[in-house]
């Protein structure tokens, strides 16, 4: 069996270094032939030859041929098109020239790419359908809910789903969404895989002879009860009341210190911060590379996930809250973001709020510093991450499940 992974992303993209690559790898070790469609701003002026070469061969040393084309952006809705049209050619000349059997589409865009390609090939289509496109579009304020292009975007979604041979979504949420009363076929009897974002937890486990104290004092921090926040800032990320949590936690507890490891423009959440009261020595700002992040987040105490809570959400699977976890760290998160809800309480490893607002803010660090003294808390962070979240035992086995189900019909 021969697959080729579409994604409308860049390869040197974080999302796709963190959230595509390993499950491919994973993917091509299970015997599976992997080939991985990318889509670069700017290709190819802005790769080098020695680049190219280093990624390709990078890749191809785990398993996976990688492929290139060239992503536009503007005007938004001629270049997406251009860009569908352009990717169902590509993947059609890629079909029969390295006999692809699968397509394995990574959201809307690139499903609709392959079901063009499809048409033409016969080639089996997975659809890795993530978040509910049309739905962000509106709650995020980009589309009129019930205008043209919705309408256009739901419509495409539903010759999507009778299209495709096969699904993946994130939450048990989404599925009954898109899939009510389905267990693990739809009512066409075509099989559907729940894979939230996973991570190797055993990235995050921290070496015997490195204790969090240590690590606490090599960033100057011994004696603060560290709070970490990892991710994008603005837009769906509620930034603005995570500084106010912030805020409402010093005025609880004064060591408390916020640590935030964005790829987004700090003034986003560090502008909130000066005018809360916050000098530049109460709160750290960096960027820093993926690999990095467990040893950053071993100096940390607790960890946060503000989300705007909307429709769209409820598909949502934070790759942030498997990190935190196999970090062995509690969260504080707000309600109504995919399965979270349950999966935090039912294991008792963070707190969720109702209400973001002050007082919720206070009982909710108070919960979690009482959480934090029982002396299982990180072990049981762990476990979560180990049996929900987990790229090895969780994520990777699901996907080839997923191909072994297509291939044998079971």
């Amino acid at each position: 069996m021969r697959t080729l992974y579409l994604c409308y992303f860049g390869l040197r993209e974080p999302l796709v270094q963190t959230q595509v690559l390993p499950y491919l790898r994973e993917i091509a070790q299970s015997g599976i032939e992997v080939e991985l469609l990318t889509f670069e701003p700017g290709w190819p002026s802005s790769w080098t030859r020695e680049d190219t070469v280093l990624w390709r061969d990078q890749l191809s040393s785990t398993g996976i041929v990688w492929h290139a084309m060239a992503y536009h952006k503007r005007p938004s809705l001629p270049a997406t098109l251009f860009d569908i049209l352009a990717g169902a050619f590509k993947t059609v000349e890629l079909t029969r020239r390295r006999g692809v059997n699968v397509y394995h589409a990574r959201g809307y865009v690139p499903a609709v790419m392959a079901a063009l390609a499809n048409s033409i090939t016969g080639a089996k289509l997975i659809f890795d359908i993530r978040g509910f496109m049309p739905e962000e579009y509106v709650d995020a304020g980009v589309w009129t809910e019930n205008g043209l292009i919705f309408r256009l975007a739901k419509a495409a979604e539903q010759w999507l789903l009778r299209k495709a041979d096969g699904f993946v979504v994130l939450t048990e949420k989404a599925k009954e969404i898109l899939f009510p009363g389905s267990l693990d076929r739809d009512s066409e009897d075509k099989p559907i895989e729940i894979i939230p974002c996973c991570v190797d937890s055993g990235r995050f486990s921290p070496a015997e002879t490195y204790s969090k104290l240590q690590r606490k004092r090599d960033l100057g921090l011994e004696g603060r009860f560290v709070i970490a926040y990892v991710g994008a800032l603005g837009g769906w990320y509620l930034t603005r009341e995570m500084a106010d949590f912030f805020r409402a936690a010093r005025i609880q507890d004064p060591s408390i210190f916020p640590v935030i490891f964005t790829q987004s423009n700090p003034e986003l959440i560090a502008g909130y911060l000066r005018t809360m009261g916050f000098t530049e020595a109460d709160y750290l700002i960096r960027r820093i590379d993926p690999d990095e992040l467990p040893d950053y987040l071993m100096a940390c105490d607790a960890a946060i996930s503000f989300i705007k809570p909307c429709y769209s959400k409820l598909s949502s699977s934070p790759t942030k809250i498997a990190e935190y976890l196999a970090a062995g760290l509690p969260i504080i998160s707000n309600s109504g973001i995919g399965d979270l809800d349950d999966q935090l309480t039912q294991d008792r490893v963070g707190v969720v709020i109702e209400k973001l607002d002050q007082e919720e803010y206070k009982k909710a660090l108070a919960e979690i510093k009482q959480m934090i003294n029982e002396t299982d808390l990180a072990e049981r962070c762990q476990r979560t991450a180990k049996k929900r979240f987990d790229l090895k035992t969780v994520g990777g086995p699901a996907y080839i499940r997923l191909y072994r189900r297509l291939k044998t019909g079971e």
